[in-house]
């Protein structure tokens, strides 16, 4: 049932308005019209999509082959490379989130959005589980890749599971960063500067070697970064090689893992649902 042809009477429209008679179901109604709203843009703009599944196993290719690397891995470059690109696509998935969310802001898409008589909260949750069903998309896409190239998991399958499982959560935080980001920016151009801080951030990491290849402070950094810790949990329970530190973050790797995604959820998210009902008002 579409949203533009349902009948309803409420109170008023935009963010404050509610559908009448029982909310959840037609939330979920909602938010399903508005992921598969999103999920046509794949069939619409195939191209965009391609490249964006296309990029990390360039990634992959390049620091596999040309850059090389490897210092202090204890085992197979590449078993040791193919997670920490797993949670490095992850965090660089914030990117296409912003860009998407600025481009319906642009095109006052959003302002339609609310404007029609529907659930406030299905513009977000759309958003948000189509970047998400994108991402397992991705994540089975450079998983592949890596098996092509010699990559193994040596644990059990519930393990594995575990592992993939964390790298969503990582996604679903840097998700909610985009998207509060998207709509503080309100225009595709101011991409380009949160790109000047995101590739950074995500290169200090252990996606390609271990702190203990890196000097001192650096190492330090690089062990208390998100990502960082997403890596080693997947690495460890993928059993692949880890880099073998000895700080606090490097032993209590899993706790941060789930730790810091849940902090960042708890910081924007509801910073976004905030912002999302402050528009045009």
């Amino acid at each position: 049932m579409s949203v533009s042809t349902r009948t309803r009477t409420t109170a008023g429209t935009g963010p404050s308005a509610g559908p009448a008679g029982p909310g959840v179901p037609w939330v979920l109604v909602d938010s399903w019209t508005m992921t598969r709203r999103e999920l046509a843009h794949w069939a619409r703009q195939p191209v965009q999509m391609v490249v964006g599944l296309v990029f990390p196993v360039m990634l992959l290719l390049m620091f596999g082959f040309l850059v090389g690397g490897g210092r202090g891995i204890d085992g197979e470059y590449v078993e040791f490379l193919v997670p920490g690109m797993l949670a490095l696509t992850m965090a660089f998935g914030l990117e296409s989130t912003m860009t998407a969310v600025t481009q319906d802001l642009g095109k006052g898409v959003i302002d339609r959005f609310r404007a029609m008589p529907m659930s406030s909260a299905a513009v977000l949750v759309g958003r948000s589980a189509a970047d998400m069903l994108q991402s397992a998309v991705g994540l089975a896409v450079l998983a592949g890749v890596g098996l092509l190239l010699g990559w193994r998991w040596h644990g059990s399958p519930a393990a594995a599971l575990l592992a993939f499982a964390l790298l969503l959560l990582l996604r679903f935080a840097m998700l909610w960063i985009g998207i509060f980001l998207g709509m503080v920016a309100g225009r595709p151009e101011m991409v380009q500067a949160v790109q000047i801080l995101v590739w950074p951030v995500g290169f200090l990491s252990n996606a390609f070697a271990t702190p203990e290849a890196m000097p001192g402070w650096l190492g330090t950094v690089v062990e208390w970064n998100p990502m960082s810790a997403t890596a080693t949990s997947v690495r460890d329970l993928f059993d692949n090689p880890a880099a073998a530190g000895e700080s606090w973050a490097g032993d209590h790797a899993a706790l941060l893992a789930v730790g810091w995604p849940v902090l960042l959820l708890a910081v924007f998210f509801p910073l976004a649902v905030a912002r999302f009902r402050g528009l045009s008002t």
